[in-house]
């Protein structure tokens, strides 16, 4: 039996900041968006507990305790949100992603966050359709590659930026721009590797 682990910040006098997203979120939606929200749900939850939630709160709880939405999975919840047409609230979660992927410690040197930056500029504007192929050289599981996909349909340039983004989050400190340039050249995708090899150099020279 497996044994649940605290959560986040529990018992040490500190706000989750997972339950303080949520409640941002909670507070923010309308009787008829959290309807819509629960109506989604269906296919994940039975009705009759989603009918228990009387509020965003109820209804993130559940799915907390479904494991639907933990802090380091917040796809659901992103795509409720664009499904309800709330960008407003989907750019707060945006950016608790963007804020947490890791401890200081377990990021990237600010020289090589800039090198970084520049390379996924450059691959964002040179890389579409080949973006799934991309990401599977890098070692993108294949289930997260479908649900970012399905959470940007028909959106080449969002489907690739998230996907470079979640690849940011899981290697951390281990992120290097020389992998993308490696990536690319596996691919066959010389043109974009030397776009960001040029693009670094310029960096690195302080030139544009």
């Amino acid at each position: 039996m497996a044994v649940a682990q605290p959560e986040p910040g529990a018992g040490r006098g500190a706000l989750d900041p997972l339950r303080s997203l949520l409640h941002s979120i909670s507070s923010g939606l309308s009787v008829t968006e959290l309807s819509d929200m629960k109506f989604l749900c269906r296919n994940k939850i039975g009705k009759g507990k989603l009918d228990r939630a009387q509020d965003g709160l109820g209804l993130f709880d559940i799915l907390i305790e479904h494991q639907e939405i933990t802090k380091d999975n917040l796809e659901l919840l992103k795509e409720l949100l664009q499904h309800i047409r709330r960008r407003d609230l989907l750019s707060q979660v945006v950016q608790f992603e963007e804020g947490e992927p890791h401890a200081p410690d377990d990021q990237p040197d600010e020289h090589e966050k800039r090198r970084l930056k520049a390379a996924v500029d450059v691959i964002c504007d040179n890389v579409g359709r080949e973006w799934k192929r991309l990401m599977r050289e890098l070692g993108m599981p294949e289930v997260k590659l479908d649900r970012i996909e399905e959470a940007y349909p028909r959106r080449l340039y969002e489907q690739l930026v998230q996907a470079l983004r979640e690849w940011q989050k899981w290697k951390g400190k281990d992120a290097k721009a020389s992998d993308l340039i490696t990536a690319l050249r596996s691919c066959k995708l010389n043109f974009v590797a030397d776009k960001v090899e040029e693009k670094i150099s310029q960096l690195n020279t302080g030139t544009r």
